[in-house]
């Protein structure tokens, strides 16, 4: 839109915040793949990885011979060429590392453009432009759609990359870890030896996947004796340490481990294109988080709702811990739904449990799963309640809701609305 196109667009079940931001940016948005709708008649049509062969406006266009590309080669081809594209890659932390770089770059006057798979509350948007030459983009090693296998983050060609994390995901499209280390090498290998790579010191998936080769250099993050991020929950303090045991301290809204490595990296990818570390450490005492990651969606009778995009075992243990260190001994609630294709093909399902250790209960949404997830929770005894009814899980974690809980409902969807009915279901 900004670059003066008009833009429409076509999916299934379009849910919040996203469907609400395109809305008010004036994009069409159209319910289906009808084929009708090659009558818009478009210069090309930009194809995302969802879209499947089989699906009737795809087989349209290729029936037709119309001109179509890929969302990433679009990106690479019209926005990022010629500009110092800042990617943030890894299975974890992508939205929450990238928002806050982005904002670092922001408070310090840079402008940068940006293309993130969430909404930074610091910017309301997802997406924009930006003035200058510089791009923060989320680089998602998911494929790049039908017609080109490979992951999406090797069209963007980053010069600044952030690697926060690597393990097994996406089993609908890779068969291993080591599949996803070899696109993962794939992107180190677009990489100019004037760039750098922020690798997480702790991951060693990421080590043996620069260990392949890599030919730009390396500024290590979670290294005991390098950079590294620590504090208090209780009092939202950031600390960061240096290698020459230099301390900077701030006071910051978020909590948790994870957090604290997301922004240690990002204020290295700041500093890499020109923001001091202490201007950084300032920025994030102003970062104000992304939609659905950790976000209070309401309080009732003393039980607060919060939403989380939280989907993969590892994600979700990591948000309760998080949750839990900020709120001490009062009832976590933990409400899940395994939409995430991985999830829904029942690859983690074992460690479903081990993942909810740390609440006091679970609710699990089986509706439309191909395993059982009473089984698989059975190890939780009690504290799990497992129901294929939305309306009947609702009824559930209302009638056990008591003051002073913490209701965390984690999705990659829209769950049926179900923050909404729990608090109206609180409510009565």
């Amino acid at each position: 839109m900004d670059s003066g196109h008009k833009v429409t667009g076509c999916d299934a079940n379009v849910y919040p915040p996203m469907s609400d931001q395109l809305r008010g940016a004036g994009i069409e948005l159209i319910e289906g793949f009808d084929a009708e709708q090659l009558k818009l008649a478009p210069d090309v049509f930009v194809i995302g990885n969802a879209i499947s062969r089989g699906n009737p406006l795809l087989e349209a266009i290729l029936d037709k011979g119309l001109p179509y590309v890929s969302g990433p080669q679009w990106l690479a081809e019209n926005l990022l060429q010629g500009r110092w594209v800042l990617g943030v890659a890894g299975t974890h932390g992508k939205t929450t590392t990238a928002s806050m770089l982005a904002w670092i770059l922001e408070a310090a006057n840079m402008d940068p453009g940006f293309l993130i798979g969430g909404v930074p509350l610091n910017f309301g948007v997802s997406a924009r432009l930006g003035g200058t030459p510089f791009f923060v983009i989320e680089a998602d090693e998911y494929d790049t759609a039908f017609c080109d296998k490979r992951s999406k983050f090797v069209h963007y060609r980053p010069r600044t990359v952030v690697l926060n994390n690597l393990e097994f995901d996406h089993a609908d499209i890779f068969s291993d870890l080591a599949a996803i280390e070899t696109q993962f090498h794939h992107l180190i290998r677009t990489l100019p030896q004037s760039g750098l790579i922020v690798s997480n010191a702790a991951e060693a998936s990421l080590d043996r996947v620069l260990q392949r080769g890599c030919w730009t250099p390396v500024e290590r993050f979670n290294d005991p004796d390098g950079y590294r991020v620590t504090g208090d929950d209780a009092r939202g303090e950031l600390v960061l340490h240096s290698p020459d045991g230099k301390v900077r301290r701030t006071i910051w809204g978020l909590s948790g481990e994870h957090n604290r490595a997301n922004a240690c990296a990002a204020l290295l990818a700041a500093r890499h294109v020109g923001v001091p570390l202490e201007q950084g450490l300032d920025a994030l005492s102003r970062f104000e988080n992304v939609k659905r990651r950790m976000e209070v969606r309401g309080e009732v009778r003393g039980v607060t709702v919060y939403d989380d995009f939280a989907h993969h075992p590892t994600a979700i243990a990591t948000t309760v811990a998080g949750l839990r260190r900020k709120i001490g001994k009062a009832r976590i609630l933990a409400v899940l739904e395994p939409r995430s294709n991985t999830m829904k093909l029942g690859t983690m399902k074992a460690q479903l449990p081990d993942s909810l250790r740390e609440v006091d209960l679970a609710f699990c949404f089986a509706g439309n799963l191909g395993w059982d997830a009473r089984a698989a929770l059975t190890p939780m005894g009690e504290r799990a309640v497992v129901e294929d009814d939305l309306d009947r899980l609702v009824d559930q974690i209302v009638i056990a809701a008591q003051p002073g809980d913490h209701i965390l409902v984690m999705s990659n969807g829209g769950f049926g609305g179900i923050h909404g009915k729990i608090l109206a279901g609180l409510t009565e």
